[in-house]
């Protein structure tokens, strides 16, 4: 299991209000959600567009209308399909919004086994499943109170949970006992967590096969089959990443932008910005900041 220290940075959910929304738009405010996890349950719901969804060793594409269930601490990661436009509300809730510091036979049997993974989730839900019309339903109830965002909401969401785990439990097949596995993840989890770090400073794929105790080549090709791309690959869209949040959310010289983001050159940052986003970095800061 990851430490504290080199999970995330950011902070999801408080004591107060233990979860947080996300209205997640590609490519407008990003090029994609690189390879993560945290410490909370994550509630997708796709409502335009297609994308690929690595969860853990599973690498999905999904479409509008379908709804992913992501556990605690799976490492996860989510692409634009042939750069087409992907649009999806998240909800990033605790496992306290599921009751998991009781003692009760529901929690013991089953919301605690989903949170240390002794059972496991398909957490793809198609539209083709069975309950899929429930599970919509409860999903759109569930971001309802979300959006209204007040302290009596909080309980109605706190029910639409639960009521969506029920419809999971329910089903009989999406959630499932776990097969074991995923130590191809484990294995590179340290090296992702230090780009998530240090994308900013100069990394080699030595150096990152060295985190992992990997010989260079098998490192490249366990990272490419994990993450499905390679690993330089995904430190250039961290850097990305990181430069259209800066260009949508301050006024700082695109030249500072690119140095801080972690290129040393600025031809070579305007290159691969505009490859990856279309466009230049001064058009898309005009097509996006936030204060317009």
């Amino acid at each position: 299991m990851p430490s504290r220290e080199t999970h995330e940075n950011r902070q999801h959910s408080t004591t107060v209000r233990p979860y947080s929304y996300y209205e997640c738009r590609m490519p407008e405010l990003f090029m994609s959600v690189p390879m993560h996890w945290h410490g909370e349950f994550e509630l997708i719901y796709i409502r335009q567009g297609r994308g690929e969804f690595i969860c853990g060793s599973e690498k999905l594409e999904a479409e509008e209308g379908e709804l992913f269930l992501i556990p605690p601490n799976m490492l996860h990661a989510t692409y634009p399909v042939k750069e087409r436009r992907l649009l999806y509300d998240a909800l990033v809730f605790s496992p306290v919004m599921l009751g998991a510091g009781s003692g009760d036979r529901c929690t013991s049997e089953c919301i605690r086994p989903l949170i240390n993974g002794e059972r496991g989730l398909h957490v793809c839900i198609r539209k083709t499943a069975e309950n899929y019309g429930e599970l919509k339903k409860a999903a759109g109830q569930i971001f309802v109170c979300v959006h209204q965002d007040s302290p009596r909401m909080d309980l109605l969401l706190k029910s639409e949970l639960l009521r969506f785990v029920w419809l999971l439990e329910e089903s009989g097949d999406l959630v499932v006992k776990s097969k074991g596995g995923g130590a191809e993840d484990e294995t590179l989890r340290p090296a992702l967590e230090y780009m998530a770090q240090k994308f900013r400073e100069e990394i080699t794929v030595e150096e990152l096969a060295g985190l992992v105790h990997l010989s260079e080549s098998h490192f490249m090709k366990c990272f490419r089959r994990t993450v499905g791309i390679s690993a330089m690959e995904h430190l250039s869209r961290l850097r990305i990443n990181a430069a259209c949040e800066a260009l949508c959310e301050s006024s700082d010289r695109i030249a500072d932008i690119a140095f801080a983001c972690g290129y040393s050159n600025l031809s070579n940052f305007n290159r691969q910005f505009l490859k990856k986003a279309g466009c230049s970095p001064k058009e898309y800061r005009k097509r996006n900041r936030l204060d317009e």
